[in-house]
């Protein structure tokens, strides 16, 4: 009886192995060079991952807005410090660097790019002519106030917006921040 038993429990085994065997050799095949059609997800699965991309947009969305107002705050910081001080220093150096990082990041997400590239050297150098301010405290100033008009439009956008305002706004501020920077 042991041995009918164990007779049986070796070809369960064996069909079990063999099963998988060609299971796993039948999804080789319908995955070799075609990717899973969505198609195929149930409609329950298709409407929650619609939901969840949408609600991934508005959280991308708010913390664009937030991160706007980040480097708004460390601008007008960094206005006070200046006018307070008459120089920039260590820390003023640092929250450049931060204003930088956040601005770029938000140009990312809004899907600009250094308009410099794109630029000719000859009109790129008549652009910082007449934009680059003459003295530290006024391109604090004006670091303020392009910053305050970045994050109005940002606020004025919606996730399926872009705005160009707020691109040349981003290139901008980092024109005055490069400015800030190796002028000191």
């Amino acid at each position: 009886m042991a041995k009918v038993f164990s007779k049986y429990i070796i070809l369960l085994v064996f069909v079990f192995l063999t099963g998988i065997s060609i299971n796993a050799q039948g999804d080789a095949s319908t995955s070799s060079g075609r990717a899973p059609m969505k198609e195929d997800l149930p409609k329950g699965i298709k409407e929650t991952l619609q939901k969840h991309r949408i609600e991934q947009e508005k959280k991308d969305h708010s913390e664009m807005i937030q991160r706007g107002e980040e480097a708004l705050k460390l601008s007008e910081e960094l206005e006070k410090s200046v006018a307070s001080n008459n120089k920039i220093s260590s820390q003023d150096l640092t929250k450049l660097a931060r204003i930088e990082k956040i601005v770029k990041k938000i140009r990312k997400e809004l899907g600009g790019d250094d308009e410099d590239e794109t630029k000719t050297e000859e009109k790129l150098e008549a652009d910082e002519l007449e934009e680059k301010p003459s003295a530290i405290a006024s391109a604090i100033k004006k670091l303020q106030s392009t910053t305050t008009k970045l994050v109005n439009e940002l606020k004025k956008t919606t996730r399926f917006s872009v705005s160009v305002i707020a691109i040349q706004s981003s290139n901008s501020l980092l024109k005055i921040l490069k400015f800030i920077r190796f002028s000191k």
